[in-house]
């Protein structure tokens, strides 16, 4: 499972500097609507929430052994990030719009990952394993 720790550090911070850079270009040199543009600011702000949620999962799990639950919550965030964030962000820089159904279910993989956290907060305060 340790394994999977350092993924998800390597995915949070690869997330997080993506989301920079993905600002950085919208804010001089891409061509929106306001309405794109403001989709686009949405899920660059989810994408590094969600980082940031990722490394407090990291940290989380360091004070005892990862669980499942840890597991769990660290790939909905993952998939979230896929399936919302950089769908979206692929969408309005690309034009690549045949992945666009998927959108909800990265908000949904988000909820559940947010669920899953709680658990792994609540086993830790119980003093059972991360």
């Amino acid at each position: 499972m340790r394994v999977a720790l350092l993924f998800f550090l390597v995915f949070a911070c690869a997330s997080a500097a993506l989301s920079i850079g993905v600002s950085a270009i919208a804010a001089h040199g891409l061509l929106l609507t306001a309405q794109d543009a403001q989709a686009l600011a949405w899920a660059l702000d989810l994408q590094r929430f969600h980082a940031l949620a990722l490394l407090a999962l990291v940290v989380m799990a360091r004070q005892g052994e990862p669980s499942t639950w840890t597991m769990v919550a660290g790939a909905l965030f993952v998939a979230g990030t896929l399936l919302f964030s950089l769908n979206i962000e692929l969408r309005l820089m690309h034009g690549i719009d045949y992945l666009r159904p998927l959108v909800p279910y990265g908000g949904m993989a988000w909820i559940a990952g947010w669920v899953a956290l709680a658990i792994v907060g609540w086993r830790i305060h119980q003093g059972h394993r991360a």
